[in-house]
């Protein structure tokens, strides 16, 4: 795709422009009448902002989501994740992507936002709003509190205070909510044209703001806010039941309709610096393929399920295995175990079709008792299913291995549609949500046993086997990065890992 490669150029371009000493564009309160910003307008902006928050929750942050989220664990003859895999991190871990997306990705959605507002542009209005929604819900699912009221401000504020997580919740939902109430029919609105990378034209032949408007690409977005919605509102649920059901069921009331498509962004092409992030970082950047390997926890729960997904994953359909964590084993045997298949064109999503029918599903089975959860529940495993190349149809038909459990229990249907989104988060580098829904949910289960064991359940979820966290817990969140802590004395004090965030178990 054309498009990828303009704005990989536009992302160098911009970051230079935001982060090269030139603190007034960093500035996003002043007006875009200022010399130097009002060159960055929405379309020249608004794909460099997008690459930047899938540089990192497509690159580094979904390394971390696929040893933490169990689709892949360290190799036994390569070191370079071991204190990953041990939950053992430090402020030095991920500091590169939590400045990609506080100084690269956020300050220009909020510039596009601020600019958009004042030009009644509503079409990049709600585009930003619903990318800076994106990129801030994924950083509080990461490390709970972060500036947020008093961010973005550049040098008008360099030590900004923290927020709690819930209130961001609230702030991220609000914007939304002003940002759908806007006029899309407007005289004043933009087609984005090719600046749309996260849903680009239907290549109509027309130029690329009419193959835009011819899309409906407009109403993509509208979809693509009510999902993240419906998504944010169900991370709510165990810490705040009652607003996460007043909340679903207002999008419902109001008529919402969800993404049907995917949201991200692809056209990556097997070329350094224009490949996928993850690719990038984990094969190219380390000039090797082999740190991820197939783990026992995916790999047993699909292999006894005869799931041809698995050849997606690792290429196989019996690859060997690794228990996860257990790198310091020297067995021959973990030679022949499959690294974690990456390419170089895979897409970076930001919510799939697949996601949104499950969260669908969800919010069907816990509010509306139960009403078409099954219809969306196949439609989600139909769709990941497609994404990973598979036809899907027999696994839930009747008796099939993925069959909806209709007599079943809520906790039998929930860990069903759990189950399956952990599965289909493995499409477009999406691991770090699997991680992110197993601390909201519990699901997959964790096991009492370590995976050596006969009793182990294939699937369920073991702590790695060299964890430097107290026996039986897991990595719930990351600590805040030594930059952050030395230059902002508002930043809170050290937890441990094993905290939850506010909405987890």
């Amino acid at each position: 795709m054309k498009i990828f490669l303009k704005t990989s150029c536009l992302f160098i371009l911009l970051t230079v422009l935001v982060v090269a000493g030139c603190k007034k564009t960093l500035d996003i309160n002043k007006s875009p009448n200022v010399p130097g910003v009002e060159q960055a307008n929405a379309k020249l902006v608004f794909p460099s902002a997008v690459m930047a928050t899938a540089a990192q929750v497509g690159g580094e942050y979904a390394i971390l989501g696929a040893i933490w989220g169990q689709y892949a664990t360290q190799s036994a003859f390569a070191n370079q994740y071991r204190t990953w895999e041990q939950y053992n991190l430090n402020g030095l871990d991920f500091e590169r992507a939590y400045e990609g997306l506080f100084v690269r990705a956020l300050p220009n959605f909020q510039l596009i936002i601020n600019q958009a507002r004042e030009e009644k542009n509503w079409n990049f209005f709600l585009m930003a709003t619903v990318m800076k929604a994106y990129t801030t819900q994924v950083l509080v699912d990461l490390y709970g509190d972060i500036p947020f009221t008093e961010a973005l401000q550049g040098s008008a504020n360099l030590t900004p205070k923290f927020d709690e997580g819930y209130s961001i919740y609230k702030s991220l939902l609000d914007s939304l909510d002003a940002a759908l109430a806007k006029d899309f029919t407007a005289s004043t609105n933009i087609p984005a044209g090719s600046a749309d990378i996260v849903f680009p034209g239907a290549g109509t032949g027309l130029t690329a703001d009419a193959d835009w408007i011819s899309s409906n690409n407009i109403n993509k977005w509208i979809q693509f806010a009510n999902t993240l919605e419906l998504k944010m509102y169900l991370r709510m649920v165990n810490k705040k039941p009652t607003e996460a059901q007043a909340g679903i069921q207002k999008l419902y009331n109001s008529g919402a309709r969800f993404l049907t498509v995917d949201a991200g962004v692809s056209g990556f092409i097997a070329e350094p610096g224009q490949d996928n992030p993850m690719y990038e970082q984990n094969i190219q950047g380390l000039n090797t393929s082999t740190n991820l390997r197939a783990t026992y926890t995916l790999g047993s729960f699909l292999k006894v399920k005869a799931d041809p997904r698995i050849s997606y994953f690792y290429g196989s359909a019996t690859p060997a295995t690794m228990h996860q964590g257990d790198y310091l084993n020297t067995d021959p045997a973990y030679g022949t175990v499959p690294a974690l298949v990456q390419r170089a064109t895979d897409p970076v999503i930001f919510i799939s079709a697949a996601e949104s029918y499950f969260l669908q599903a969800e919010a069907r089975l816990r509010y509306f008792n139960g009403a078409d959860a099954k219809a969306l529940y196949d439609q989600g495993v139909l769709a990941s299913f497609a994404s990973m190349g598979q036809n899907g149809a027999s696994f839930i038909a009747p008796g099939g291995a993925y069959e909806y459990p209709s007599g079943g229990t809520f906790e039998q249907k929930l860990e069903a549609i759990i189950v399956q989104k952990w599965i289909s988060f493995g499409y477009g580098v999406h691991y770090l949500e699997g991680y992110f829904e197993r601390n909201r949910t519990g699901y997959p289960k964790t096991s009492p046993v370590y995976s050596i064991n006969p009793a182990y359940v294939p699937g369920q979820f073991v702590v790695s086997k060299n964890s430097a966290l107290p026996a039986g817990q897991f990595g719930k969140r990351l600590p805040y990065p030594n930059k952050e802590r030395t230059a902002n004395p508002n930043t809170p004090a050290s937890v441990p890992l094993s905290t939850p965030v506010w909405w987890s178990l």
